[in-house]
């Protein structure tokens, strides 16, 4: 990526977040007018909480990878979620306080107790969003395994089924726990799948915390038939994407990067490169017709592509599955109405030009460790031929 363009992006993604906090802020430090005793607290709390995530960003680009900078990431990254929600219930006591300005319909015992009314208010909005947090934080330590039947209108050589098991957006990092992950390969073990797919972000951005707390020893414990294949995602080229293929590859994954593989004598599977591999070293992928010109498509022909955009390069393909994950599904409410609107498949299955197209809403988080709205996936996938 240039210089330039990350710098304009930083300066964007900042100008919003401290524009939100801002505005956050002074909502809270009216909502303390007759109580001057806490408004010191809130200040300093606040002030500590918008800076976390800033704080643990510079100490982990440092090489300081203690619990201190943990912390403080732990603390940012709820803090990201947490914006969110204040800042919708801040924007709409504001709509409401506008509303009753020219249509007056608060009732006396609010009128005539207005200070106290708003610090009621901003007691229950804490607890409403701690509590809420609490329990997407939960939520996302506890995947589920969508079971999903298909049928390819082709025969699978010397098989009656083939067991895949997909995993999308695991994003090994610094707020990954080892038992978390242990967890999830025990689930993923006990479907007994013929081949497991990693599709994209299985490392979160930066390798080191990664290797510190020896987070792709665990990916050892994958087991299945014809092994475990990934692909890499946005966040692998975030991090370094030539690190994070080369530690992948040493942990016993076998990383496709536009190239294709025949698995068995059974069937194909395409993996591409991500699309945003040009924004970041200045080189395209390659294009599906290039990826397609040694590919026998009698046998069934699986794409593995982390970002799912532009469907429509399926079309014409003969192409059986096409396999993605990237979107989480907007990871908490209402984000997901942003990814709505910009994929077309946000999560779930669609059948498009002959193609089945699955998108997983991935089994990990990014920035805040909560899932509110949608549950962690492990995609178990039987995939049947013709007789």
């Amino acid at each position: 990526m240039k210089l330039s363009s990350f710098i304009i992006f930083l300066s964007v993604v900042l100008g919003i977040y401290f524009s939100a906090s801002i505005y956050i802020f002074f909502h809270g430090l009216h909502s303390l007018s007759e109580m001057r005793f806490l408004k010191i607290f809130y200040i300093i709390a606040f002030i500590a909480v918008t800076l976390s995530y800033i704080v643990a960003r510079f100490l982990l680009g440092y090489g300081n990878y203690s619990w201190f900078s943990y912390f403080f990431l732990t603390v940012g990254s709820f803090w990201m979620a947490a914006l969110v929600y204040f800042f919708l219930i801040s924007l709409s006591a504001d709509l409401i306080r506008l509303i009753n300005h020219f249509i007056p319909f608060y009732p006396p015992f609010i009128t005539e107790h207005y200070g106290k009314f708003k610090f009621f208010t901003f007691i229950i909005s804490i607890i409403g969003v701690s509590s809420l947090l609490g329990y997407g934080y939960f939520n996302a330590q506890k995947p589920v395994v969508n079971e999903i039947e298909l049928r390819f209108e082709k025969q699978i050589p010397g098989s009656e089924e083939i067991n895949m098991v997909m995993l999308s957006d695991i994003h090994l990092g610094p707020l990954s726990c080892g038992k978390w992950f242990d967890s999830i390969v025990a689930k993923v073990n006990s479907l007994e799948p013929d081949i497991i797919i990693l599709a994209g972000d299985v490392i979160d951005e930066d390798l080191a915390p990664v290797i510190s707390m020896n987070l792709g020893d665990h990916l050892l414990n994958l087991k299945c038939k014809y092994g475990v294949y990934a692909i890499t995602g946005n966040h692998e080229y975030i991090g370094g994407a030539e690190r994070a293929v080369k530690y992948l590859s040493e942990h016993n994954i076998t990383v496709l990067r536009d190239t294709s593989v025949f698995v068995d004598n059974k069937f194909y599977l395409i993996g591409r490169e991500d699309r945003d591999k040009k924004r970041f070293t200045g080189t395209d992928r390659k294009q599906l017709d290039e990826l397609m010109k040694d590919v026998k498509t009698e046998f069934p022909v699986i794409v593995l592509n982390h970002q799912p955009f532009n469907l429509e390069e399926l079309e014409g393909k003969n192409i059986d599955l096409s396999l993605s994950g990237h979107t989480h599904h907007g990871q908490f409410f209402p984000v997901n109405l942003v990814t709505n609107l910009i994929y077309e498949v946000s999560r779930g299955y669609l059948n498009k030009y002959g193609t089945h197209i699955y998108v997983s809403q991935g089994v990990g988080t990014w920035g805040p460790p909560v899932r509110i709205g949608n549950k962690p996936e492990i995609v178990y996938l039987r995939i049947r031929g013709i007789n």
